[in-house]
């Protein structure tokens, strides 16, 4: 196959989202999209209000509404009041919420025992040259499209 490593990278990590996204649905955790992933990575150490969230996502107040109700929907995620200020409501995971998280984990560590050593560090050098690394770290990559 001659495809570039930024091409062949972002196929490789759709099909494996999408194997993750098919596990996940057959382990119980129906209605789940990729796009989650985004508005649950901001609630995993912290509890943001609406526009915090939209904000980090880089969409608008409405848009991070929106991710927030499905979730909170599908029981993952729930709206409660500020311990300072009560007109203010915080999102965060339920315990149904942290169970998709640890759930998602186990089984991305189950692909990477496909993995190679060599790929894996190529992934990085690529994420390093085109400014992304930082951005990962910070947990501030944006929801694609």
């Amino acid at each position: 196959m001659d495809i570039d490593l930024a091409t062949l990278a972002f196929l490789a990590g759709s099909s494996a989202n999408d194997a993750i996204l098919r596990r996940l649905h057959e382990i119980g955790h129906d209605g789940v999209r990729v796009s989650h992933g985004y508005v649950i990575q901001h609630l995993i150490e912290n509890a943001p209000t609406v526009s915090e969230l939209g904000e980090l996502l880089g969409v608008t107040q409405q848009a991070a509404s929106k991710q927030l109700a499905e979730l909170e929907r599908l029981g993952y995620v729930v709206r409660e009041p500020d311990r300072v200020d009560s007109r203010i409501r915080r999102a965060s995971l339920t315990k149904r919420g942290r169970k998709l998280v640890e759930d998602s984990r186990r089984i991305r560590r189950e692909l990477d025992v496909h993995g190679d050593d060599a790929v894996k560090r190529a992934l990085i050098r690529l994420l390093d040259a085109t400014g992304g690394t930082e951005r990962v770290l910070r947990r501030q990559v944006p929801p694609v499209g």
